[in-house]
């Protein structure tokens, strides 16, 4: 059995992250019965970013994941033996999620060696990196996974990106002191969009699992 582990980093269950995750997640399952697609909901997890407790650094116990015990603790192992990963997050002031960046930090700071800063992951595998924000394509200030992308790449393999712009913050602007958008262009880009966005997202899902199953053919 082949896995591939999704982090949904968005604070929202059903919502624009959620949905494109959720779409990525069925096109992975898609590709057959040895795929098991498990998805980790960040903000229902009780953890830390990374304590600087150096253990994972320790001399000849030095370990590729982090050493710290929390809730985190079985998802950072989960990953390290899984086939391929998904992150996925809404933009917030140009970044990721704080749930998602200490997340980021408790994944990667094990892969780095501080003997010739080097950075190895406990295996190479497939990545998807998900952003979902309300800039469009001519006009965001997205920074995305920022440096953590470089360390992904570099231990994981080059991330495929898939970005949905100029989601839907609210069901119904008109509740909240939203006048700096119109409702009505918010509408008619998702109308144009959204199915688009999720059928991108199945894809992705699906092009993952067939990448997985070909590598290990």
């Amino acid at each position: 059995m082949k896995k591939i582990v999704i982090i949904d980093g968005g604070p929202r269950k059903t919502f624009n992250t959620a949905s494109i995750l959720e779409k990525i997640a069925e096109g992975a399952a898609s590709a057959g019965s040895i795929i098991e697609v498990k998805t980790v909901r960040l903000y229902s997890l009780d953890y830390k970013g990374c304590m600087s407790c150096m253990a994972c650094k320790i001399k000849d116990r030095a370990s590729n994941i982090c050493k710290f015990k929390d809730a985190l603790t079985p998802v950072l192992e989960e990953i390290a033996e899984a086939d391929g990963l998904v992150l996925g997050s809404p933009i917030y002031f140009g970044d990721v999620t704080g749930q998602m960046r200490t997340f980021l930090e408790r994944l990667a700071f094990p892969w780095l060696s501080y003997n010739d800063y080097s950075i190895t992951a406990a295996k190479r595998m497939p990545v998807l990196l998900v952003e979902t924000m309300n800039g469009t394509p001519e006009r965001n200030n997205s920074n995305g996974y920022g440096s953590m992308e470089h360390c992904i790449a570099q231990a994981l393999g080059d991330p495929e990106r898939l970005t949905a712009y100029n989601t839907y913050q609210v069901k119904d602007y008109s509740r909240y002191e939203l006048a700096g958008f119109s409702e009505e262009a918010k509408r008619q880009y998702r109308d144009n969009h959204w199915e688009q966005d999720l059928q991108q997202a199945y894809d992705a899902g699906r092009r993952m699992a067939e990448r997985i199953l070909n590598i290990n053919i």
